[in-house]
Parts: C-alpha cells; sequence; structure tokens
C-alpha cells in the first residue's frame, strides 16, 4: 500500500455493556481475577469488546499461572537437585503473557496513557498549522 494512507482503525462495534460471567472451566484464582477486572474494563473504562474477551480470558489464565507457580516456588523453594525449579520458567513465560495481555487490555499505566482510537467520522481540527 504505498503511497495510500489506510483508513481510520473504528473501535470495535459490539461493546460489552453487562460485565459477563467468568467462564465455568477457569480455575478459581482465574475466576476471581475475571471479577475484578472484567467490571473494570466494562463499567469504569467502557472499553471492552465481544472481540476482547478471549484476550480477557487468557490475561486470566495466564495470572492463575503465575500465582500457581509461585505456590509450587513457595513450596519447593528455589533449586531442585541443584537446578532451577521448573515453575520458574512457567511464571516468567506466564508473567510475560500477563503483561502482554494486560496492556491489549489497557490495563497497564503506559497502555492507558495511549491515545484512544477513534470511532467517529469527525475531521480532527486541532492542527496548529492548519490556516484556514
Amino acid at each position: 500500500m504505498r503511497g495510500r494512507k489506510p483508513a481510520g482503525i473504528v473501535a470495535g462495534t459490539s461493546p460489552v455493556t453487562k460485565v459477563p460471567a467468568a467462564p465455568a472451566w477457569l480455575s478459581k484464582d482465574a475466576k476471581a481475577e475475571w471479577r475484578r477486572v472484567a467490571p473494570i474494563l466494562v463499567n469504569e473504562r467502557k472499553v471492552l469488546t465481544e472481540a476482547d474477551l478471549g484476550t480477557l480470558e487468557s490475561y486470566c489464565i495466564a495470572t492463575d499461572t503465575v500465582r500457581e507457580a509461585h505456590r509450587a516456588l513457595n513450596r519447593d523453594g528455589l533449586v531442585i537437585a541443584g537446578k532451577r525449579h521448573p515453575a520458574f520458567g512457567m511464571m516468567n513465560a506466564a508473567q510475560t503473557t500477563a503483561r502482554l495481555c494486560a496492556a491489549e487490555l489497557g490495563l497497564t499505566p503506559v497502555s492507558r496513557s495511549r491515545p484512544a482510537i477513534r470511532d467517529d467520522d469527525e475531521a480532527d481540527n486541532d492542527n496548529p498549522l492548519d490556516i484556514s
């Protein structure tokens, strides 16, 4: 698409207006995270769409995995038979996934500070170089 500016990105067309129940198959900790975060995304920030529900599930699963791995490390110690506990790597991978999903959902300070996607058709009249 050289030389052509792509059409503007439009925010999700199917916003979630009521906090959805956590999927039944999620673990106890993942459901608790869902119940903590979903109301923030739906009621306070009003940014959750139907397309984002999978990302929210992934975030909750990753958060649960971090907690499970942390419990295993607390229970068994950081080293097993002279090697780093396998849960350590699992915890690091889950933390990365949780962080990426949190950023996608606008749950991090940096992601909240980014400009929102415009969903209106109005022209941007804030151009200081525009003399008309």
